[in-house]
């Protein structure tokens, strides 16, 4: 028989009960999602922490029991596995909304140096902002439009074959190849 628990999991709610019946029962959700609402339920039901450890996989306890405090705390957020290691997270939901908001900005020619935004150019972008990201690396960044649902193939922009705005030392010029007709075809 297992031992008194400190934090015992606290009566579920009819649409908790039923978000993790459906997550339990995910073939596309995240296995870390669907092994969590697997062992809630199982404890929901009657089941004690050991049962349910070893009903998702587990050989200890004490996951299912931070599991159930978290629950507890958090709710339903708590399915989802929180920061785990590494680097702390250094931007926010402030500064990828900073982010995103200076992708949609459609980068000026003469201020940008270029029509479509890249990432090292964003980044510069973001760097030399007065409200901006001192910091922010490409990867960041990436990370923050993938996100969002986007990625570098769909939001390109098309530019005229054989013209191009190159930054020089006096300002951005705009370069054409004489040849591009004939090298087009």
């Amino acid at each position: 028989m297992s031992r008194y628990q400190k934090d015992p999991l606290r009566p579920l709610t009819a649409e908790e009960r039923q978000e993790l019946t459906r997550l339990s029962r995910s073939l596309s959700a995240p296995a870390a999602h669907v092994e969590r609402a697997r062992a809630l339920l199982a404890i929901a039901d009657g089941a004690s922490y050991t049962a349910a450890a070893h009903q998702v996989g587990r050989r200890h306890t004490e996951t299912i029991s931070a599991w159930v405090s978290r629950f507890n705390r958090e709710g339903l957020a708590a399915v989802r596995p929180g920061h785990g290691g590494g680097p702390r997270i250094r931007y926010g939901a402030d500064a990828q909304q900073r982010i995103l908001a200076e992708w949609a900005r459609m980068p000026r020619r003469e201020q940008d140096g270029t029509a479509t935004w890249s990432l090292s150019l964003l980044q510069k972008a973001l760097r030399q902002a007065d409200d901006g990201l001192p910091r922010v690396s490409t990867y960041t960044i990436w990370r923050t439009l993938h996100e969002a649902g986007l990625s570098w193939q769909k939001s390109r922009t098309w530019c005229e074959t054989g013209v191009a705005m190159r930054q020089r030392k006096h300002g951005v010029v705009r370069v054409s190849d004489p040849d591009a007709a004939a090298n087009k075809s």
